[in-house]
């Protein structure tokens, strides 16, 4: 009797690139904290409660990456980041940064899913 194995989706390890990509951005975000806390008015204003609301929220949404709603929920996070720039202009800027990161990564996920759904040439 065989097994019949079916091809591996490609797509489902976006979920891995989707939650490594939130760490990266949480922890960047944490690196904004001295620049708060140097040029804003320090870490125990609005807005060190801000970059601090903000970071946690980040690696919390690690956990929806693989949920149909997880890409929303981060490309949300994106856009509180880059409104976020009125607060604190550095926040704005990483913004900005990682919403490129994201569009490019939204990108790629559309080319690996037109290329998989194609029928292949014989």
């Amino acid at each position: 009797m065989s097994r019949q194995v079916s091809a591996p989706d490609p797509l489902r390890s976006f979920r891995g690139v989707v939650a490594a990509t939130l760490i990266l951005e949480g922890i960047v975000v944490l690196l904004a904290l001295p620049v708060v806390a140097k040029l804003g008015d320090g870490l125990a204003t609005w807005q060190g409660v801000l970059v601090g609301v903000l970071a946690l929220a980040l690696f919390l949404a690690c956990g929806a990456a693989g949920r149909p709603w997880g890409i929303a929920l981060a490309l949300a996070l994106q856009l509180v980041m880059i409104v976020s720039w009125f607060a604190v202009p550095a926040l704005g800027i990483l913004g900005v940064v990682f919403g490129l990161v994201w569009l490019c990564l939204l990108w790629f996920r559309r080319e690996v899913a037109r290329k998989t759904t194609q029928p292949t040439p014989e």
